[in-house]
C-alpha cells in the first residue's frame, strides 16, 4: 500500500513539475522545480534514475535515504534550417543524399550530372568567405601589411568564438589564409572592415561582383557569412567556385591542411575545416565549408574525379559530417559511371514555401 501510495504522490509531482516546466517563458533556456517525498523506510541510502521525455521537457526523479527529489527540465528544440523550413528535404535523389540542395557540374563542358534543388536560395554560411577572398585577392593589396582585430571584429550575431583576441596583429595574407582555410570569422570581418573605403564599401564590391559574374540569386550583407541574409542558389555558388578557382591564391589556401601563426609569445595551430583535403582518395582544387543554424552544413568544391573536373555544391545538409558523406557519394557515382547519359540526369525539383 505504502508503495502504491508514493507512487500516486510521484506521478502527481511529476505532473506539477511537468506543467511548470511547459509554462515557462521560452526565453529561460532551462527550469527547475523540486518537490521532496518522503519515503517511509531505506536500509540504505540508495541513488535512481527516471527518464520520462516529452517534446518540450525532460523528467528526472533522483532518490536518497530520506527523500525523492524530481526535476523538470526544459529542452529547447533544436533551430530548424531555412530548407527544413521550406519542406526541401522532402525531395528525393538517387543517391540519397542528406544535403537537401545538390550540385554537381562538369567544369569543362557545363553539363549537369546532378541536380537537386539548385535553384533554392538559401543562408550560404561561410561560403560567404570565398566571395571575400575573391574580392580581397583581385584588389591586389599589400599581403604583409599589419592589420590589427578589434571590438568591431567580434561576432555578435552569433556569438562565436576566436582565438584571435581583439589587439591580435596579423598580415593581411596571414588573415585571408585563416579565413579560407580555417573559416575565422574575425579574421574575414577585419578584411573587410580594412578595405579602402570601409566595410560597407567591401560588401558593395562583394555584391557587384556577383552582379558581374551572373549570380542573380546571390546577396551579401558581410564577409563572413555569420548573418543569414547572406543568400545565394546552388546555381550561383557553382559559378562562384568556377570563378575563384581561376586564382592561384585561392586555390593554395583553401586548399592547405594547416597553418601557424604567431600572437605574442604564442604559436597558434589552424587546420582546414574540410577533412578531405587530407584525403589521398581526392583531387581538390578548391574548397570552402560552411555552417549556421538557418543554412545547415554546407560545402562547395572544385574536384577531379575519374579524369573529369567537376564542381560540387552541397547546401542545408542535415549532419555535421553528411555534407563530407554526400561528396563521397558522388565520387563512387562518378567513378562507377565515368560516362553519364545526359538524358539520365538526376534532376528533382522542390518549390520554397513562401510566406
Amino acid at each position: 500500500m505504502s508503495k502504491q501510495i508514493f507512487n500516486r504522490a510521484l506521478k502527481i509531482f511529476g505532473f506539477l513539475a511537468l506543467s511548470a516546466a511547459l509554462a515557462a517563458p521560452a526565453a529561460n533556456a532551462v527550469t527547475a522545480k523540486r518537490a521532496i517525498v518522503k519515503k517511509p523506510h531505506s536500509a540504505k541510502t540508495t541513488a535512481s534514475k527516471k527518464v520520462v521525455s516529452t517534446r518540450k521537457s525532460v523528467q528526472f526523479t533522483a532518490t536518497t535515504k530520506s527523500r525523492t527529489i524530481i526535476r523538470a527540465v526544459t529542452v529547447v528544440p533544436a533551430k530548424l534550417s531555412f530548407g527544413q523550413i521550406a519542406g526541401l528535404h522532402s525531395a528525393q535523389d538517387l543517391l540519397d543524399l542528406k544535403s537537401s540542395v545538390a550540385l554537381v557540374i562538369d567544369q569543362d563542358t557545363r553539363e549537369v550530372l546532378l541536380s537537386k534543388n539548385d535553384h533554392a536560395v538559401l543562408p550560404i554560411a561561410s561560403l560567404t568567405k570565398l566571395m571575400t577572398g575573391v574580392i580581397i585577392s583581385g584588389a591586389k593589396l599589400p599581403m604583409d601589411e599589419m592589420i590589427t582585430v578589434t571590438q568591431d571584429d567580434v561576432d555578435t550575431e552569433k556569438g562565436s568564438r576566436s582565438r584571435l583576441r581583439v589587439g591580435t596583429t596579423l598580415t593581411r595574407g596571414e588573415l585571408l589564409h585563416l579565413a579560407l582555410m580555417s573559416s575565422e570569422n574575425r579574421a574575414a570581418h577585419a578584411l573587410g572592415r580594412t578595405y579602402p573605403g570601409g566595410l560597407a564599401t567591401f560588401v558593395s564590391l562583394m555584391n557587384a561582383k556577383a552582379k558581374m559574374l551572373g549570380m542573380p540569386d546571390t546577396s551579401y550583407v558581410e564577409p563572413t557569412g555569420l548573418s543569414s541574409r547572406n543568400q545565394s542558389s546552388a546555381q550561383d555558388l557553382a559559378t562562384l567556385v568556377i570563378a575563384a578557382h581561376g586564382d592561384p591564391v585561392l586555390r593554395e589556401l583553401t586548399t592547405s591542411t594547416g597553418y601557424q601563426v604567431a600572437v605574442g609569445s604564442q604559436t597558434l595551430q589552424y587546420n582546414n575545416t574540410n577533412r578531405l583535403v587530407k584525403n589521398p582518395e581526392w583531387d581538390i582544387g578548391l574548397q570552402k565549408t560552411g555552417y549556421i543554424s538557418e543554412a545547415g552544413q554546407c560545402l562547395v568544391m572544385q574536384t577531379k574525379i575519374a579524369g573529369r573536373k567537376l564542381i560540387m555544391v552541397f547546401l542545408d545538409s542535415a549532419g555535421k559530417l553528411s555534407r563530407l558523406g554526400d561528396a563521397e557519394r558522388v565520387r563512387r557515382w562518378v567513378e562507377s559511371s565515368p560516362v553519364i547519359d545526359h538524358k539520365a540526369n538526376m534532376s528533382v525539383s522542390a518549390k520554397l514555401i513562401n510566406g
